[in-house]
């Protein structure tokens, strides 16, 4: 005869089953090699924590194609990812301006070839931003690439190597707008061009919708209303197995999304870029003020 256990004990011990996550792995959180990243690692893995699992953090791996084939290979389970870059670096589709077509298929693709899963993008659309100083865009009165492109003959341009060639570079600004600059000039480092932006020795300058400086130094984020560029909407790209063993995870990850845009990612990146301050010190503390963890 089997020794019974005591109903006390049996009542602790599945209360403690279903209050408590259901891997006893703990979930490994990655990111790529850049601050907007270490910062959206680090709130995915507070968010977690918060929530009763163990983390493992593997911040900062490198380029789109390490981290995504760590996640692949399952040394990672999870990170933030863009889905303009999911598109043309790893589905090698056909770029397209309609956010909801290019989310809908690179979650088709990964979820069919590689088993994971793209949870609900986040209001953060880190894509091209062609950026004026506030004194250039009220003399010009330019709001849009559209405004932009009468007055373009006129201006300075500052841009990366890559962008005298790319489809929506240089020959994409001149088809869908017809803009021609009086002169573009090359600069390596994305800091050189704002550092030229603010000596006028440019007029205009390519960064990314959420580089601290747009902020920071009161410029201009023209309006793509053509559509020009696609879109770069960031959104958690989780391992199905780990989803399938914690449901949780979805509703975790996802209840971060309506808290975040351009801006406000622009002012978190400030405070590391510009404040140094630690990314996961930034990352809890705008958890903390926004309600997610305590």
């Amino acid at each position: 005869m089997k020794p019974s256990i005591p109903t006390s004990i049996l009542a602790a011990a599945i209360a403690l089953a279903v209050s408590s996550p259901a891997s006893a792995d703990p979930i490994k959180v990655g990111s790529k090699n850049f601050t907007e990243q270490y910062i959206l690692g680090e709130m995915y893995a507070a968010l977690l924590e918060n929530a009763g699992f163990e983390v493992e953090r593997k911040i900062n791996l490198g380029g789109t194609l390490i981290a995504h084939q760590a996640l692949v290979n399952g040394d990672i389970d999870l990170y933030p990812e863009y889905t303009g870059t999911a598109l043309s670096a790893v589905v090698k589709g056909d770029i397209s301006p309609d956010a909801q077509k290019v989310y809908e298929t690179v979650k088709d693709f990964y979820s069919k070839e590689f088993k994971l899963t793209w949870l609900k993008p986040t209001g953060i659309n880190n894509g091209y931003a062609m950026v004026v100083r506030k004194d250039t865009a009220d003399a010009d009165g330019l709001k849009t690439l559209s405004d932009l492109s009468k007055v373009a003959g006129t201006l300075v341009m500052g841009g990366g190597p890559e962008f005298p060639d790319r489809a929506d570079g240089l020959p994409g600004l001149k088809s869908v707008y017809g803009i021609e600059f009086k002169e573009f000039k090359q600069f390596a480092k994305l800091g050189l061009r704002y550092d030229a932006l603010d000596q006028k020795s440019i007029d205009v300058a390519n960064g990314y919708a959420t580089d601290w400086q747009i902020g920071a130094k009161g410029l201009v984020a023209l309006e793509d209303d053509k559509g020009l560029f696609p879109p770069y909407f960031v959104a958690p790209v989780v391992r199905q197995q780990v989803l399938d063993a914690n449901p949780k995870v979805t509703e975790v990850l996802e209840s971060l999304g309506s808290h975040l845009d351009n801006g406000t990612m622009r002012k978190l990146n400030a405070q590391v870029e510009v404040d140094h301050q630690e990314p996961e010190d930034v990352a809890k503390a705008f958890l903390k003020e926004i309600g997610l963890i305590k």
